[in-house]
């Protein structure tokens, strides 16, 4: 990549990019297929595809703690602590609390990967479109501000998109969950096969399908081109996967854009805020901040992407003032950084199922079954807004008695049998953005680079809790008529942000002067600056939504380049 100099024709460029992340990482990939010299600002270090991987090919033996954290690491780091993937073979990978602190004016908990790559590192791989229930969703029920897109206007991005990441899935015909580009997809287990087609037979509204992923299960000519394999189903993917058969920027786009050479990578560099002209009325650059030596240097370019994560993005866009701006950046609104909103993960049911005790599971796989959202789909039916969907997962563990001591005891766990077949599910329920949910600046206490320290004020509300109730109730029902057993409820009580899906914040919206981008994903007030990660969302719906920021980015890079060469911005 190339190198960076000082003089301020060096640090000119026709497109920067902050954020090496699932969006950071395919704007990079767009701008500079289409010729533009890019800039790709990283506030961590830089992580090369296989070179920086070091712990993907260790044995469980191998890890000091046998893959545990440490009680005085826990301790010190109470929120990423709460995370499922934080444990010692991909701890590198993530935000230490103590480290990069941040004020929770309610509990939040904020998982972040400062490194190049992201959390595309270690995201969960899921995949799924939005439909037009999902787009109309704020207009008909009457929430947040209407989309100014709908599924037409993206789909063709989405597939766009598909075809590059690859996506395994099957071709369900689910009218609100569109079907995609799809590899084939890997096999459910037989009490997952069993509930699909129990769930078919009893309820025509209601689907267990395949979970879409990300994952390589038969790789195409252009995967092969990007020098990725097929996956080899080894679940260890937060490590970092040597093969390439997960999707993450540090194997697929941002080496592709290296390839073209217009690629300058700058990771160790804290993005202050935006620069803005007032006589040109637009952005011109970006102040950084190196991360090591705290020396503060200015970047210039005739456009700016800004995908450092939802809750960063709003940091920077708040601390971007001027006196055209003295609320943040293209803040004409005064909604920056509020109606921020988040996925309620707090729901889980388990059970057991007692047959198909000559059948068990062979191997491992990236994913499970996954049940689309089926309530307040067609009409309203409940006493709450919109709706959740579901992961459903089933399989056997092996079991022993671990009574008694001594050499009884022993020879008793050397004895495993294959245990009954276990089945669980978990909510993904949609939350409402609301004003008093926001992100702000704090006017006194500043971090190591001079920002501001950031506060969270975000909660549930007795929406997210009917939603919960009616979860437990739906799913309790559906277990009972399908002969499952043992049938338990757990409320996790986790605060947001552990589901890592934080959404909003700079919203796209028809009106400037309730939104802050429009339906380009432009700043409505500075439209050379553009937004296409979890920050710009107007609502959260229920499907994961890394690959609709990836299609949204692909989209918007193409209009941003358009319009470069119209004059536009």
């Amino acid at each position: 990549m190339a190198n960076i100099n000082t003089s301020a024709k060096d640090r000119t460029f026709d497109a920067i990019v902050i954020g090496s992340g699932i969006s950071g990482g395919w704007a990079a990939k767009e701008f500079t297929e289409k010729g533009l010299k890019t800039l790709v600002l990283e506030r961590g270090r830089d992580v090369k595809h296989l070179k920086d991987y070091p712990t993907t090919n260790m044995y469980p033996w191998e890890f000091p703690h046998r893959g545990q954290i440490p009680e005085a690491i826990k301790a010190e780091n109470p929120s990423i602590s709460r995370c499922y993937a934080f444990k010692e073979d991909a701890m590198h990978f993530f935000v230490k609390d103590k480290e990069h602190p941040y004020i929770q004016d309610k509990p939040f908990d904020l998982i972040r990967g400062y490194q190049v790559g992201g959390k595309s590192l270690m995201w969960a791989r899921q995949t799924q479109r939005w439909s037009n229930f999902d787009f109309e969703g704020p207009a008909r029920d009457g929430f947040a501000v209407d989309w100014p897109i709908r599924y037409e206007d993206i789909a063709p991005w989405y597939s766009y998109v598909e075809k590059f990441v690859g996506i395994s899935g099957n071709k369900d015909g689910i009218p609100n969950l569109p079907d995609g580009e799809f590899l084939p997809a890997m096999d459910l287990t037989r009490v997952e096969t069993y509930f699909k087609d129990f769930v078919a037979a009893n309820y025509k509204d209601r689907h267990v399908i395949y979970g879409r992923c990300a994952h390589l299960s038969e790789p195409q000519p252009i995967h092969i081109e990007q020098g990725r394999v097929k996956c080899q189903k080894r679940n260890l993917c937060q490590r970092g996967c040597p093969f390439g058969g997960y999707f993450s920027s540090n194997s697929s786009t941002l080496p592709w854009a290296e390839k073209t050479g217009n690629l300058t990578m700058r990771p160790f560099s804290v993005v202050h805020s935006i620069i803005y002209d007032e006589k040109k009325g637009k952005a011109t650059g970006v102040r950084v901040v190196d991360t090591n030596t705290k020396e503060m240097t200015e970047y210039y370019a005739n456009v700016i992407f800004v995908n450092a994560a939802a809750v960063n993005t709003n940091l920077i866009l708040l601390n971007s003032v001027s006196n055209r701006f003295p609320q943040g950046l293209g803040n004409d609104s005064g909604v920056l950084g509020k109606y921020f909103a988040f996925h309620n993960y707090r729901g889980h049911i388990s059970a057991q199922y007692d047959g198909f005790k000559d059948i068990t599971t062979d191997g491992r796989r990236p994913t499970s079954a996954y049940l689309p959202r089926f309530r307040n789909v067609q009409k309203q039916e409940t006493d709450f807004l919109r709706g959740y969907a579901a992961g459903f997962d089933g399989g056997r563990r092996l079991t022993s008695d671990n009574s008694g001591f001594g050499v009884g005891l022993k020879d008793k766990l050397s004895n495993e049998e294959l245990g009954p077949w276990y089945v669980g599910s978990h909510m993904m329920g949609e939350t409402i953005p609301k004003e008093e949910s926001q992100l702000t600046l704090d006017k006194t206490s500043k971090d190591e680079w001079g920002i501001p320290t950031l506060h969270i004020n975000v909660g549930y509300d007795d929406n997210d809790e009917k939603m919960l109730k009616d979860f437990f109730e739906q799913m309790t029902e559906m277990y009972t008529k399908a002969g499952f057993t043992n049938i338990q409820t757990s409320d996790s009580h986790q605060a947001p942000g552990l589901d890592i899906h934080e959404m909003g914040g700079v919203r796209m919206g028809h009106d400037p002067k309730t939104s802050m981008l429009n339906k380009w994903n432009q700043l409505h007030a500075c439209t050379n600056v553009y937004v296409t990660d979890g920050a710009c969302m107007t609502s959260t719906s229920t499907q994961n939504p890394s690959l609709t920021y990836m299609a949204l980015t692909a989209r918007a890079v193409d209009h941003a380049v358009s319009s470069l060469k119209k004059g536009d911005i």
